[in-house]
């Protein structure tokens, strides 16, 4: 209970900034190309820094023990919510692709960081950099495969060379290797790191701006991806993975990194590959809204799961 209120405080606070960053927009403060430079500026160095600072702690055994099972979890979760993604999401439509993009691939980067780190603090980002591991892989090669209707391998290479799995490798390089940056770069870089929150918000509401949100809320088959990506899909993964007995604080994580509303990166895909944008930021704008009350009450379930039986 105590984390579902936790992140529900979060939620509240984070769509405050989300709604600046709505106005922002709205009064022509942030432009359209300007939310894709802060996007960009996330993405490829806020991001990687928060990440990279993660595992600027001491080393612990314990830590090392949970990030393995971080890692393991990750990979279940995904293989869970492809297959299942499949089965729930099959009518052919001209948004097929993209509704099942969405249902997979979750706005872990942009909203469980700011999220795992009020909880868990740098220990629970730390095991998120395992599942974000995985997404940027993934998104990069499965979701583009998937968004394009062909295959194309070429895409790991890109996904490999990532800054966020650039600072997953390296950062762990210097974990295990108990290589700590002196004080005042590393303090410079903690305060980018702590740009992460209020950046990734205002981009996420400049963002919704852009849709007719009104419109998004009346679409009925909008719903029922939301359902499927805010409930039964991180439900069912949860499961998968509740049943090793993994380590509570790296299931929960998992769990609620799953759980986030769709990705950012799927409205890009869509834009750069003519697949209906639309849609695509129409179903991120109403599973954000939505994860407001389905991701406080994921993680209460999941909380009286892990920890009371």
């Amino acid at each position: 209970m105590e984390a579902g209120l936790i992140i529900g405080n979060q939620i509240i606070i984070m769509f405050i900034i989300l709604i600046i960053g709505a106005f922002c927009y709205l009064k022509g403060i942030i432009t359209k190309d300007g939310t894709k430079q802060l996007s960009s500026f996330a993405l490829n160095i806020i991001n990687p820094v928060l990440i990279f600072m993660s595992y600027q702690s001491k080393y612990d055994k314990t830590l090392v023990h949970g990030l393995l099972w971080s890692f393991l979890l990750s990979a279940i979760s995904y293989a869970v919510t492809i297959l299942l993604t499949y089965v729930l999401i099959r009518k052919k439509t001209p948004d097929l692709a993209v509704e099942r993009v969405s249902s997979i691939y979750s706005n872990c980067a942009f909203m469980c960081i700011p999220l795992i780190n009020g909880i868990y603090g740098s220990e629970g980002v730390l095991y998120l950099t395992a599942y974000l591991t995985f997404f940027n892989v993934l998104i990069w090669t499965h979701g583009l495969m998937t968004m394009k209707g062909e295959r194309d391998f070429s895409s790991l290479v890109k996904a490999l060379i990532s800054p966020s799995v650039i600072a997953v490798v390296v950062g762990l390089i210097c974990y295990l290797t108990n290589v700590r940056l002196p004080k005042v770069p590393a303090t410079a870089l903690q305060y980018i790191a702590d740009m992460n929150t209020p950046i990734a918000m205002v981009i996420a509401g400049a963002t919704a701006a852009q849709t007719n949100v009104l419109k998004a809320l009346q679409n009925r088959r909008i719903y029922y991806v939301s359902l499927c990506k805010l409930i039964i899909l991180p439900v069912a993964g949860f499961f998968a993975m509740w049943i090793l007995d993994p380590p509570p604080i790296v299931l929960m994580t998992v769990t609620i990194a799953a759980a986030c509303p769709a990705a950012t990166m799927c409205t890009m895909f869509a834009v750069n590959l003519d697949k209906d944008p639309k849609t695509a930021s129409e179903i991120f704008t109403v599973t954000t809204i939505l994860s407001a009350v389905t991701l406080p009450l994921i993680t209460i379930f999941a909380d009286r799961l892990t920890y009371h039986i």
